[in-house]
């Protein structure tokens, strides 16, 4: 049995980006994996410091907040999903910070990230999703991680609560990126 970790950034707790990343660890759980999502959107946090600490620290940030949390949880997973609603064609502040704080952690704890499974999810309103998905990818192709697609851009057009559900084409690309996860980690743990 693997872990797979979704870790949502919209300020909406329960809004369409939780429920695409919810669809991908259903799927995840109905296949035998142990799943758990991650809530930082909304929650307080600052961007890195550039400061080093974290190569001296071995896996830990020298700011003290949740995201030492994260990073440990982050560590513990097979595959890690990353979603960000679209703003201004870009991700959550909270989703860069998590990049840049984790992605630097993770360099100063021996790459700790390689070779884990990646895959970002996106709510949008019309456009500006690939740039959000390209954000968050670049993080897992500098992170040595593998990573997942589905049968379209992981996406859906959802602006208002509750569009996701209506977004017969988003779902099904959740769903197969579930199967994707799925399927990968049965090839790889």
């Amino acid at each position: 049995m693997a872990k797979v970790l979704a870790i949502n950034s919209s300020p909406r707790h329960e809004g369409n980006t939780f429920h695409m990343l919810n669809t991908v660890l259903e799927v995840c759980k109905n296949a035998g994996h142990e799943t758990e999502m991650f809530q930082a959107g909304g929650r307080e946090i600052r961007g890195c410091l550039a400061c080093g600490g974290c190569f001296k620290n071995k896996g830990k940030c020298v700011t003290d907040d949740w995201m030492n949390e994260l990073y440990q949880k982050m560590i513990k997973a097979d595959a890690i999903v990353l979603g960000s609603p679209t703003y201004f064609s870009d991700l959550t502040p909270e989703m860069k910070a998590i990049i840049d704080r984790c992605g630097y952690v993770s360099r100063g704890d021996g790459h700790a990230f390689s070779r884990k499974i990646g895959a970002a999810v996106s709510a949008v309103r019309r456009a500006g999703a690939i740039h959000t998905l390209d954000s968050i990818q670049h993080f897992f192709t500098i992170s040595d991680m593998v990573v997942v697609g589905s049968s379209y851009w992981n996406m859906s057009l959802s602006r208002g609560l509750g569009d996701y559900e209506k977004d017969e084409e988003g779902l099904k690309t959740m769903t197969r990126l579930g199967e994707n996860i799925v399927w990968l980690l049965e090839k790889l743990v």
